[in-house]
């Protein structure tokens, strides 16, 4: 079958996006509701733009929400208070557009490994994600945990597993994995233990130092993704693949390796 790809639309790029997907038959990934000063802001014009002007979209629609300095399941309930206005405002946005999926970051701190942080920081997330699912679900909205600084994947799994919810799902980040992993996690148990939960993919490139969102032929990657993509297709074909790129061009010269139908044309 062929492979469900969608852009990664920043608020600079919207239009280029929208003008690579209608070509190319892609959805889009909107990212600018992720970000404060628009959900603070005139954000009714913001979303009443990003309607009109992801019209031409073939694809399916999903939103990036919320992600700078969101600690869900915090021990202080005014930070936890913060991060539910934040994430139901981009659950309500989401339903709004037409948006079938909200990815959010699971913000464990990785550089504690500590039993007791773990432990803690699982029994928080789990009363905060399920009243949150809930809310999603009322709303026709499935959130997707995605990783980040988590150096292991049953950190979500678990928490996934335990709140049980068919409107809390997960996202993988392929860079984020690659990074931050422990370093005998390979790619492919990522793969194995968040298959039961996982919907959307983020992939791009970086040297194995910095999170960039690099094209998948950078010349100074180390993701290779001529290995890693047939990997996702074996857990499941139908999952949807978000190109998390800087660059429009980096976006369009990676289309070459998913499997899709014939486009209209050549971007």
């Amino acid at each position: 079958m062929p492979d469900r790809v969608l852009l990664s639309a920043s608020r600079t790029n919207l239009h280029e996006c929208v003008a690579l997907a209608a070509d190319q038959g892609l959805g889009v990934e909107v990212m600018a509701f992720a970000f404060p000063d628009v959900l603070d802001g005139d954000w009714r014009s913001t979303l009443n733009a990003h309607k009109e002007a992801l019209r031409p979209v073939p694809g399916k629609l999903t939103l990036h929400g919320p992600f700078m300095d969101m600690v869900s399941g915090s021990p202080d309930p005014r930070i936890n208070a913060v991060c539910v206005a934040r994430y139901s405002h981009a659950i309500r946005i989401a339903a709004e557009l037409g948006a079938t999926q909200v990815v959010l970051h699971a913000n464990f701190i990785g550089t504690l490994h500590n039993r007791f942080y773990r432990d803690g920081w699982h029994a928080r997330n789990v009363e905060f994600w399920g009243p949150l699912a809930e809310y999603a679900a009322t709303h026709g909205v499935v959130v997707l945990l995605e990783n980040m600084w988590e150096f292991d994947p049953t950190i979500i799994s678990d928490l996934l597993a335990e709140v049980n919810h068919s409107h809390l799902r997960a996202c993988l980040d392929v860079g984020h994995a690659h990074l931050f992993t422990e370093p005998s996690f390979s790619f492919a148990y990522w793969l194995e233990v968040l298959e039961p939960y996982l919907y959307e993919v983020h992939m791009n490139n970086n040297n194995g130092v910095l999170d960039e969102h690099h094209g998948f032929d950078w010349e100074h990657g180390v993701l290779n993704y001529h290995k890693l993509l047939p990997m996702v297709r074996a857990v499941n074909p139908a999952l949807d693949l978000v190109l998390e790129m800087d660059s429009v061009q980096d976006m369009a010269d990676s289309l070459y390796y998913f499997q899709r139908q014939t486009s209209r044309s050549s971007y």
